[in-house]
């Protein structure tokens, strides 16, 4: 195997997490300002990191299987045969081609994050209604 695949279908969805991240993080203090909208950008937050951990490792994990199947190629052609083939090789063959998981991390993690970011919103929000009814009890005490 003269060259890695790159998992292009992983790539990109880890690169717009990434720039929407850089985003967030550089104008967090216009978005964060708003404390009604506070939960909504935590929780997005929340959202495109754990998205980005799921799909950079899955890139990750797919890069390294390929490069260690690339280590059986003994005389570099792409190709596996005779004495290239050995239990090891063809383990690690079967790793690299049972990638179902890695390829759908795509759409888990997209569901995965999400419920996470949901609750994430759901928690602040309560949060903040509970902190709103005691400072309007301390209000009415005074």
């Amino acid at each position: 195997m003269n060259e890695i695949s790159l998992p292009y279908h992983l790539i990109i969805p880890g690169l717009i997490s990434i720039l929407i991240l850089g985003i967030i993080i550089f104008k967090r203090k216009a978005l964060f300002a708003n404390r009604k909208r506070k939960c909504f950008w935590i929780s997005v937050t929340v959202f495109f990191g754990i998205y980005l951990l799921i799909v950079g490792g899955a890139t990750f994990v797919d890069i390294s299987l390929e490069l260690d199947l690339q280590k059986y190629d003994l005389n570099g052609d792409g190709f596996f045969s005779g004495e290239e083939i050995t239990p090891e090789q063809e383990e690690a063959m079967h790793k690299v081609i049972s990638d179902t998981a890695r390829n759908f991390s795509l759409i888990s993690g997209l569901i995965f994050s999400g419920i996470i970011a949901f609750f994430v919103f759901i928690f602040g929000r309560t949060i903040e209604y509970i902190n709103g009814k005691r400072i309007k009890t301390k209000q009415a005490n005074v």
